[in-house]
């Protein structure tokens, strides 16, 4: 966080591709950002606990920065003029993203504390504070183009997490209580799992091409070599292995003396089955869809170069073009969503852990 307040902030160009000037804080700003950057040190030194306030106000500095900086760099300049986030900005929010985190995990019981940056960051965005950050110029300038590709970058990841729990978790479950099962599944599972991302997606494309040749209405359908069909298939294939990993080791985990205590009530197979082993595995079993689901969203962006579109259109429609602000325009926002989904599904098993836990 100190470096990142020295360096510099702002990159102004002339227009997206010109090469540009490199800004710094002002004195006043870079002496406040050092405060704020040593502060999450000296707090914890003293209380541990209280170490997430000066990391938050740091994080949202930075964010309030960011606005405040492109915007009075773009002062006086053409409208195709573009003010970017320099090196400094993603070191500083680097670092106070970091100590935002470890406050957090500092405070098992309360962990909700590093996400008390995420509300006023989204109002300094909603506002318009943010509105000179070439990243959402460049938003602006696709509008909806852009909503279209988040809105398919969604889909595949919900169609192939969907699509992976549905195969994953009967195959989980005939797999628990058999051991060679077990070990052909998940090496099969694992063996995709080391495919580069960009191989499979290739070696998908001569076979599914093949078969909608030979089957019509599969072509009518709208399975091909390339676009969604072979980026579901390969996303899909991506995600069984935690999926399917998870779910033996949660089932394989339930106690057999809970077991044998449901069997001793009377319960049948199927009553054991659904009100004792499912519940007390859910939770170990939801750590795997939610890695499944962090994993699908960065092999979604790689999808998008056999055409199944999604975020990762602007990421590549940057590099060929050397357009640092189009590649940020997809890779931001991928970022922050695996990042929203990890948060979400980390908070439904803590959630239900403490649920059982009671229940317990």
């Amino acid at each position: 966080m100190l470096a990142g307040a020295w360096l510099p902030w702002v990159l102004l160009r002339p227009n997206r591709l010109a090469p540009g000037e490199y800004l710094r804080l002002p004195p006043a700003w870079v002496a406040l950002a050092a405060v704020l950057a040593l502060l999450p040190a000296l707090t914890g030194q003293v209380r541990r606990g209280l170490v997430w306030l000066p990391a938050t106000l740091a994080l949202l500095l930075g964010v309030w920065l960011l606005g405040g900086r492109t915007a009075a760099a773009l002062v006086g300049q053409a409208d195709f003029a573009r003010a970017s986030a320099a090196s400094g900005v993603w070191l500083y929010l680097l670092g106070a993203g970091v100590a935002t985190y470890a406050a957090g995990l500092a405070l098992p019981e309360r962990r909700w504390v590093a996400w008390l940056w995420l509300p006023p960051a989204l109002a300094l965005l909603l506002g318009g504070h943010l509105a000179g950050w070439s990243v959402l110029v460049e938003g602006r300038n696709e509008g909806p183009r852009w909503v279209q590709e988040l809105g398919q970058h969604l889909r595949l990841v919900g169609s192939a997490l969907g699509l992976s729990v549905l195969i994953g978790m009967p195959l989980a479950v005939w797999a628990a209580g058999r051991t060679r099962v077990a070990d052909a599944v998940l090496g099969v599972a694992n063996a995709v799992q080391t495919l580069p991302s960009l191989a499979l997606l290739g070696l998908l494309i001569a076979p599914l091409s093949a078969l909608a040749n030979a089957v019509p209405a599969l072509r009518e359908a709208g399975i091909s070599g390339i676009g969604v069909a072979p980026a579901l298939t390969a996303m899909t294939l991506y995600a069984l292995l935690p999926v399917l990993r998870n779910g033996v080791v949660a089932l394989r985990g339930v106690p057999a003396g809970v077991i044998d205590a449901a069997r001793g009530m009377g319960m049948t197979a199927s009553q054991r089955f659904w009100r004792v082993q499912v519940p007390l595995a859910l939770p170990v079993w939801l750590g795997g869809v939610r890695q499944a689901a962090v994993l699908l969203v960065g092999v979604a962006a790689v999808a998008a170069l056999i055409g199944a579109g999604g975020l990762g259109t602007y990421i590549f429609k940057g590099l060929q073009s050397a357009a640092s602000d189009l590649i940020l325009l997809g890779a931001v926002p991928a970022a922050l969503l695996a990042i929203l989904v990890d948060g979400a599904l980390r908070a439904l098993e803590g959630w239900l852990g403490r649920r059982l836990g009671r229940a317990t």
